[in-house]
């Protein structure tokens, strides 16, 4: 198996490879999935967007992840499952292509941190795979997403602020954040590399808020 065919299976379901390791401590690979730049268009044609259920991303990533594992012959995981938890974060860093920003999210290389990781996929053998070492992105960046969340609740050097967040979203002021995004993932340079559509974004927001 290889990450190139791996790749064109993501892409007809608008998913793009996020990372891919193979694990000390496991065998087989892994293929970190997220939402690629067509990701909206893709999902709000699908019956999970329409059929009023709760988690309708959640349920669409199972159905259609679940489709490419079986035409790959590999297991699955998704970052839903639990608890116990998939290790989907120290997958992501092991990865090399995400790092730890100064708001504490990580960030991807590819999507800034505009990540939205769908799923993985378990081949069971190994896979060659391409060196991915590069350095932080932020190591290069005058880091607009410290001083970017009007209540700032994302910031240099502290815990993310969940209370400030959900306060202001909840509020008319919070209206550009629940419509758009998180301001503070939208001022990351490399989060126009995710091309996302608001309206993802917004239903992302809305879930958060309901927790």
């Amino acid at each position: 198996m290889t990450l190139e065919r791996i790749t064109a299976e993501a892409a007809a379901s608008a998913l793009i490879v996020m990372g891919a390791l193979n694990p000390a401590d496991q065998a087989g690979t892994v293929v970190l999935l997220g939402t690629g730049p067509g990701f909206w268009s893709v999902f709000s044609a699908a019956p999970e967007y329409a059929d009023g259920q709760r988690d309708p991303v959640d349920r669409w990533s199972k159905r259609v992840i679940g489709v490419m594992a079986a035409n790959l012959g590999a297991n699955t995981a998704y970052p839903s499952d639990g608890p116990p938890y998939p290790p989907f974060i120290a997958w992501a860093l092991a990865s090399g292509r995400f790092h730890t920003s100064p708001v504490g999210m990580m960030v991807h290389d590819q999507v800034g941190l505009m990540i939205s990781l769908r799923g993985a996929l378990l081949l069971p053998e190994r896979t060659c795979l391409p060196v991915a070492n590069a350095p932080s992105p932020c190591d290069s960046c005058a880091a607009p997403c410290t001083r970017a969340c009007p209540v700032g609740a994302l910031a240099a050097d502290q815990a993310y602020d969940v209370d400030a967040c959900r306060g202001y979203l909840d509020t008319a002021a919070g209206s550009a954040c629940m419509g758009s995004g998180c301001a503070a993932r939208l001022a990351c340079p490399l989060s126009a590399g995710a091309a996302r559509d608001p309206a993802q974004s917004a239903l992302h927001m809305k879930a958060f808020l309901r927790r």
